[in-house]
């Protein structure tokens, strides 16, 4: 049994006991990601570079690796393609134009805090043969790209949209 002196000092200790207890932070059990968003856009703004890279190339394949596997592209003058394999097959007429080109950068890139999903915004030019009168054309316009952050940490376009503005109209050394 407890002397009545030795309860004095245990009640005034089980107190501040108690009292630090709530002062401490718990702990948690899952671990806050590091904020990589910086790094994200970074490696988006590349991913673009290299896109318009394979553009170049002319080969579908290449072109269409920078898209998921479920991606939809919309854009001007062409019907939606829905899927990696119908973003190919609108590709390959385009691509096999010898006037073929687009070239386009990020002016804008957006990135999820939780890290998963970004977009980004820019502008491009795109130059192609017109099929009436054979003369190359050229064409300005604005985009955005829905990007979703892969298993493997790559990005993926998700959503490909882009509007023109300006009709495609004939190049100024084809007037």
């Amino acid at each position: 049994m407890l002397k009545p002196r030795s309860a004095l000092f245990l009640v005034p200790g089980l107190l501040l006991a108690l009292l630090l207890s709530g002062c401490v932070r718990p702990a948690t059990t899952a671990r806050e990601a590091p904020d990589t968003r910086a790094l994200d856009e970074k490696a988006i703004r590349e991913n673009e570079a290299a896109w318009v890279k394979a553009f170049a190339t002319k080969e579908p394949e290449k072109a269409a690796a920078f898209y998921a596997d479920d991606a939809a592209s919309m854009l001007p003058d062409t019907p939606l393609m829905t899927g990696k394999q119908a973003i190919i097959a609108g590709m390959k007429p385009e691509l096999g134009d010898p006037n073929f080109s687009l070239v386009f950068a990020p002016t804008k890139v957006e990135i999820a805090k939780s890290g998963d999903m970004a977009y980004s915004q820019g502008r491009f030019q795109y130059t192609t043969t017109d099929p009436k009168t054979r003369k190359r054309v050229g064409q300005a316009g604005n985009y955005v790209e829905v990007y979703k952050k892969q298993a493997d940490g790559t990005w993926k376009v998700e959503e490909d949209i882009a509007t023109e503005e300006t009709p495609l109209e004939p190049l100024k050394s084809e007037k």
